[in-house]
């Protein structure tokens, strides 16, 4: 009886440590998109263009070769980005019309 006492009483001290943790996550998740939207709008106000990072020329030339594999790896190298969102800059590069 004890024995089942204390497992649920770890198993509640738990899901309390959990839920409270991704409160505080979700909170900071809202707070940095707010910081990064009005960064954005104070770049947009005072004409600062944000630099394209180096390696870019090596993604859109291996998209632009049909490697797109190699030009997500490139993009994620170049950016420090995570996979999906790199996966969807590659394949907007190779969505957009030849120029």
């Amino acid at each position: 009886m004890t024995t089942l006492f204390l497992l649920l009483a770890l198993i509640a001290t738990a899901s309390w440590i959990t839920s409270t943790v991704t409160l505080r996550m979700k909170a900071l998740e809202r707070r940095a998109d707010r910081l990064e939207h009005r960064l954005g709008l104070m770049l947009d106000h005072f004409g600062i263009e944000v630099p394209e990072p180096a390696g870019m020329d090596e993604v859109r030339a291996l998209a632009r070769d049909g490697r797109t594999i190699e030009a997500i790896r490139a993009h994620r190298r170049a950016t420090g980005s995570g996979l999906s969102e790199a996966k969807q800059a590659v394949e907007a590069l190779t969505d957009r019309p030849a120029s």
